[in-house]
């Protein structure tokens, strides 16, 4: 038996390397496109209203998502208890999380919510660590700790304004923060049978009642004709790429390599929308957000390579 499971071995090494190295490419998109839906999403407010545009876009990504799900995957049936898990999940990441988000942007500044929002790397682990899903090693709170610190070198050039008048969208962004870091762990407590299209879709479908609701007195109100193509653009990016692109990715990384190792990537966030300014909009970055860029870097490779789960390495044993 010994000599078998040694042939095997060397096989299952690029196997793994192969998926990391997707892992990490989708979760570089996912930064992309996050990065860049901060100004996307604000600039449209001046044409939709926080409620009613949340409500349109995932209206919009449900439907898709529909849609797909049916053409690639067909219905199956899932796990006992995965579908109430879907479910809670979906009203936790994305009703109560999009509404502290969009309500908490649309009272702070773009600046301050990035800010906020990079913490939750932090918030994850501090979480995974706390209820024992995941080992968080010297390396990985060495990455954590650099990748933070990049990140308020990046933002705080901009201008940081915590005061009253940001207080309540602050405040609604740390309740976003949790939000998501709940989310976000709940992620690795579904069945891995389970696909990520499939989860993405159920848990999106779960959410979108509860951000229709509250959106529906200003969809209704809503002066159709009045509204301009850069406002419609902005709900397509939110609802295509943001939503329907952007959380396969997450939901798919957190399933492969954990939580903790996935929300490492958000520090990467206010660093892409630094860059898509400089080259879309002549912002010349300071010397200081370089030396912020490279703490970044340095954290999510330190952080990426520096463990796994206690899942994973169950999983691991057991194959």
């Amino acid at each position: 038996m010994t000599p078998t499971k040694r042939a095997y071995q060397p096989t299952s090494v690029p196997a793994a390397t192969r998926r990391i190295s997707a892992d990490d490419l989708g979760m570089l998109l996912v930064c992309l496109i996050w990065g860049m839906n901060f100004s996307v999403t604000k600039s449209a407010f001046d044409q939709l209203a926080p409620l009613p545009f949340t409500a349109i876009r995932f209206v919009v990504s449900s439907l898709l998502l529909w849609a797909i799900l049916r053409i690639v995957e067909g219905p199956a049936k899932l796990p006992r208890g995965a579908l109430r898990q879907l479910v809670i999940l979906g009203v936790l990441g994305n009703t109560f999380y999009q509404l502290a988000f969009m309500l908490g942007l649309a009272r702070t500044t773009a600046t301050n919510s990035a800010l906020i929002l990079s913490t939750v790397p932090t918030v994850v682990a501090v979480f995974a660590g706390v209820i024992g899903l995941e080992r968080i090693t010297r390396r990985m709170r060495w990455g954590i700790a650099l990748g933070t610190v990049g990140v308020v070198l990046v933002i705080a050039i901009r201008g940081i304004g915590f005061d009253r008048a940001t207080f309540i969208g602050d405040l609604l962004t740390v309740a976003a923060v949790l939000c998501w870091a709940g989310y976000t762990l709940g992620l690795r407590r579904v069945p891995q049978s389970v696909s990520p299209l499939r989860v993405t879709t159920i848990t999106t479908l779960a959410g979108t009642p509860g951000l229709v609701l509250p959106g529906l007195p200003g969809v209704l109100r809503l002066d159709w004709p009045a509204v301009n193509l850069n406002a419609w653009l902005a709900v397509g990016y939110s609802s295509i790429f943001s939503l329907v692109v952007a959380y396969l990715l997450w939901n798919r990384s957190v399933k492969a390599i954990g939580g903790t190792r996935t929300a490492i990537y958000m520090c990467l966030t206010p660093l892409v929308a630094v860059l898509g300014a400089w080259l879309l909009l002549d912002e010349r970055p300071h010397a200081l957000q370089g030396v912020g860029a490279i703490f970044i870097i340095v954290g999510v490779l330190l952080t990426r390579t520096g463990g796994e789960s206690k899942e994973l390495k169950r999983e691991k044993q057991t194959a």
